[in-house]
């Protein structure tokens, strides 16, 4: 019969009236036990049937058996089988049940053997239990797998640290930072860290996990921020609407041009085409087209080469035309201004001096261009304004360098500009000066309009060249219009007023000089009649007047009142002394005395000789 001594009655009585539904004797009646029918004896025996045991309790019954196994043993060796303790006992030592201790085998309460291995461990032998939640609200302790001395069985199918879900939790003290993410490890730790993001254009380190690294000019990161990728190059393509507007604008401009130099060769040897000064025309025409003509080259995919062709033909191209003009009107300019001054005839006036004054200003351009590829030698590069951008340009259009090609021009526009001001005042039939100096000013218009538009679009490649090619194309147009319209309005609509009556007023200026023509009377008169060339150039600068001898006076006064036989007699050469005046009146010297012969009576004007220039003279002058 069990019996109970102290505090263990209350709490062991009252599992065991508990468990077996009893009243246990002598015990006090609480709101548990009172409706208990029967009465404990202490007979009754925990069985595995009637009472399910804690799965930790054969390591508690070993460890019990084994001391209890220590002691009899012991008790056997040292007591001879007396009943209870002997006096060798008294007190029990500690090293001499030690030794009883490791030796004890027996079979445990989970009926394996036990036994004691020689460093004082107990037998490797375990079964593992998890305790899971079967179901809702019930949890069991479960076997799922068992350790036998050294060898591990392990069933990972019932195995669960959350209802529904099998897979174990990570046991760590930070989990693995996600892509493009880097970690920063806590202070004195080396397990744990946190995690941060790396920037817009970084992605994590290859070989350092815990630095982001800057993606290069050029390329962003993918979307995981795992690599840099290469932005896709960006760069003004032919086949895009700017690159077509332009090359038709450039291409409606070349066939213009064309146009007009197959009317002016047609026509070469017509007193219009001969005014305008055929030389320098052509030239003028011939830097036009090469205006036209850069657009293509502009719109082509950046290469060393294509650099090479833009630097050189933007500025090129712009020295021919403002070169030819800038030559003209420099010859305007000291034709009219030498008149005004003596009676000898300017130097460097004919084609020849003009074309070498015309290739020596566009010369200097070539030398600008040849020692800027020298010191620069031109190349395409990868522009990077933004992060996003990847621009592939000439490197002379990341700067401002493109303002050597175009510097020299300037200049000469200026120049050109100064002339046209200065030449503004000329007489009308001379005054090509006038369409020269527009042209002058439209281009400064058209060029201040630019150089914002240019310096302002450093993003937009695509704006940025079709804004320069249309530019260059727009001071080719005003060209053309300007000079050559009216010119081709005569040849095509008007070809009767190109001769050499309509283009200038026949005007005569007789003065004495080395050679002149006679005219001989009774009285001993004699007048001297010099023919004036025309602007247009009809006539060769040395024509002059055929002398001859008349028979009076008065058959030269005739003459000179008929303004179609005395334009006979001036076809024969000679040398002309010019006289620079801005009348339209008739001058003939008899005996030393200036007649002066317009629509009116003959009057006598007693005056000496100038030695200025008549402006008929002048303009043989200029059509040189």
């Amino acid at each position: 019969m069990l019996h109970f001594n102290g505090s263990s009655r209350s709490l062991v009585a009252e599992f065991w009236e508990a468990h077996f539904q009893c009243h246990y004797p002598n015990s006090s009646r609480t709101p548990y036990n009172q409706n208990f029918p029967g009465t404990c004896t202490g007979q009754e025996t925990l069985t595995k049937e009637n009472m399910a045991f804690e799965g930790q309790l054969q390591f508690v019954s070993d460890a019990v058996m084994a001391f209890a196994h220590a002691l009899r043993d012991m008790h056997r060796d040292v007591c001879h089988g007396r009943h209870g303790l002997c006096d060798a006992m008294k007190p029990t030592k500690g090293t001499e049940l030690l030794r009883y201790l490791r030796k004890v085998e027996f079979e445990g309460l989970s009926g394996d053997n036990f036994r004691f291995d020689p460093q004082g461990d107990g037998p490797a032998r375990y079964n593992i239990i998890h305790f899971k939640q079967v179901s809702q609200g019930v949890f069991r302790w479960v076997r799922v797998g068992e350790y036998w001395e050294g060898e591990l069985r392990l069933n990972m199918s019932e195995i669960q640290f959350k209802l529904g879900h099998p897979q174990p939790p990570e046991s760590v003290c930070s989990l693995e930072c996600e892509l493009g993410q880097a970690k920063k490890y806590l202070e004195g730790e080396s397990c744990c860290w946190h995690c941060f993001n790396c920037t817009q254009y970084q992605i994590r380190h290859p070989t350092d996990e815990t630095q982001c690294q800057l993606c290069p000019q050029g390329t962003v990161p993918d979307q995981r921020h795992t690599k840099c990728e290469p932005i896709p190059e960006e760069y003004l393509r032919a086949d895009s609407g700017w690159a077509i507007g332009a090359m038709a604008f450039s291409a409606t401009g070349i066939v213009v041009t064309a146009l007009v130099a197959g009317v002016f060769l047609r026509h070469h040897d017509t007193p219009v085409v001969r005014a305008s000064g055929r030389e320098l025309s052509y030239i003028l025409l011939l830097g036009i087209f090469l205006c036209y003509a850069m657009t293509f080259v502009l719109v082509l995919k950046p290469s060393d080469i294509v650099c090479g062709l833009q630097r050189f033909g933007a500025g090129f191209s712009f020295t021919v035309v403002y070169a030819a003009l800038l030559t003209k009107t420099n010859r305007i300019s000291r034709i009219f201004n030498a008149g005004k001054r003596t009676a000898k005839r300017p130097s460097f006036i004919s084609p020849r001096s003009q074309l070498i004054i015309c290739s020596g200003l566009t010369g200097f351009q070539v030398l600008i261009n040849a020692v800027w590829m020298v010191v620069s030698p031109p190349s395409a590069v990868h522009h990077y304004p933004t992060r996003d951008d990847n621009l592939l340009v000439c490197s002379s259009s990341v700067n401002a360098s493109y303002m050597i090609s175009f510097s020299y021009p300037i200049v000469l526009i200026v120049i050109c500009t100064l002339y046209a001001v200065l030449t503004r005042k000329i007489p009308e039939a001379f005054n090509e000066s006038k369409y020269i100096g527009f042209t002058m000013y439209t281009t400064c218009v058209i060029w201040l309009a630019f150089v914002p538009i240019y310096f302002s679009t450093a993003n937009n490649i695509a704006i940025r060249i079709t804004s320069m090619s249309v530019t260059i194309s727009m001071s080719a147009t005003v060209t053309v219009a300007c000079l050559f319209t009216p010119k081709l309005y005569i040849i095509l609509v008007r070809p009767e007023r190109n001769v050499r009556q309509s283009m200038m007023p026949v005007r005569y200026s007789a003065v004495r000089g080395p050679r002149h023509q006679s005219i001989s009377g009774p009285t001993g008169v004699t007048s001297s009649v010099v023919g004036a060339g025309n602007l247009l150039g009809v006539l060769p600068p040395n024509h002059g007047m055929e002398s001859g001898s008349h028979s009076d006076a008065g058959h030269s006064t005739n003459a000179a009142n008929n303004h179609s036989s005395t334009s006979k007699q001036l076809t024969t050469r000679g040398t002309q002394t010019l006289n620079c005046v801005n009348n339209a009146e008739k001058h003939v010297t008899i005996n030393n005395t200036t007649h002066t012969m317009g629509n009116g009576p003959v009057s006598n004007n007693s005056q000496p000789n100038s030695p200025t220039k008549s402006a008929d003279q002048c303009k043989s002058d200029l059509t040189l």
